[in-house]
């Protein structure tokens, strides 16, 4: 009688994965994040690191160039917390970023709700108040300087019309800070309007709506809605702004040189002038000015991320 059974096939077990299928997701992302790290050491951390040597080491023109400075640790910081141009430009650094950081973000969220409506000139208006931030610097700060000067500038000629008296705005030391202070802000406005029209953007109409059925006017709608709606667009743009506004250098040094008389020196402009601004640079100080920049910087950034999560807390 013949067999009509089909044969069984055995099949052999799965294998369970390996240490190799399990490191392939792991080599695949250190490998999109490669250039990332070695962007941000060569970049960043490498200046960082060289810039903190500098400042631990008592380094001259000779030992800046083959080397050998003798190490001295926390001497040059000592040498600049003993300097009287320390406290001014410390003091001219804060006056200068509060005032330029509180204007850029006043005018920059009223010119934002402006564009907010829409209009038939509106996005032709808003590219050209992009202008001044597309300026090079060094452009911007020259054409300040023209408009700012005692004698031929475009400003004092406009004042003359109106009967005021001329203002030395860059050779006065009560004015040379509040001149780098209008340049800045001038600067600034253009980059506080781009990101704050784009938050109002994104708040949706219906509360807008809800708003006015309830009785709200414009003033309360902006309190009550646009205002609180808009604080997450508006902490990263003040921190940038903080940021970009503690290392300013370009401007001040284009329209005043820090002067006169150290009236409009900031920690920018002072650690430039230790490293380079002499016949004898002082690298060791100048460094160590840099890093406390760095550091009034970080705490800004520490302090504007423990807001926001305090903000996500329920």
């Amino acid at each position: 009688m013949q067999d009509t059974r089909e044969p069984v096939t055995v099949r052999p077990a799965a294998r369970a994965p390996g240490r190799t299928g399990r490191r392939r997701p792991q080599l695949l992302a250190w490998a999109f994040l490669a250039p990332l790290v070695a962007y941000l050491v060569l970049c960043y951390g490498y200046p960082l690191v060289t810039n903190v040597d500098l400042s631990l080491r008592s380094y001259t023109v000779r030992t800046f160039v083959h080397g050998g400075a003798p190490l001295v640790w926390f001497d040059n910081y000592a040498t600049v917390f003993a300097d009287p141009t320390f406290r001014t430009a410390l003091l001219d650094t804060l006056v200068f970023t509060a005032a330029s950081l509180l204007f850029q973000y006043g005018f920059g969220l009223a010119l934002a709700v402006f564009f907010a409506r829409h209009f038939r000139l509106g996005p032709t208006l808003r590219a050209l108040f992009l202008v001044p931030w597309l300026l090079p610097l060094i452009v911007s700060g020259s054409t300040w300087a023209w408009l700012l000067n005692s004698e031929s500038g475009v400003v004092n000629s406009v004042l003359g019309w109106f009967g005021a008296g001329r203002i030395d705005w860059l050779t006065s030391p009560s004015w040379s800070l509040v001149s780098v202070i209008i340049a800045n802000i001038w600067i600034g406005v253009p980059f506080n309007l781009v990101v704050l029209h784009s938050g109002l953007q994104n708040i949706p109409a219906e509360v807008y709506e809800a708003a006015s059925l309830d009785g709200a006017g414009a003033w309360q709608r902006f309190r009550h809605v646009t205002f609180p709606l808009l604080r997450p667009v508006s902490a990263i743009t003040l921190l940038l702004g903080l940021v970009y506004t503690l290392k300013v250098f370009d401007v001040i040094w284009i329209m005043t040189k820090g002067g006169p008389g150290g009236s409009s020196t900031t920690l920018a402009t002072w650690s430039y002038q230790l490293g380079f601004g002499s016949m004898l640079p002082r690298f060791g100080p100048s460094a160590a000015v840099g890093n406390v920049l760095i550091l009034l910087a970080l705490v800004a950034g520490l302090l504007y991320i423990r807001a926001q999560r305090r903000q996500e807390e329920p």
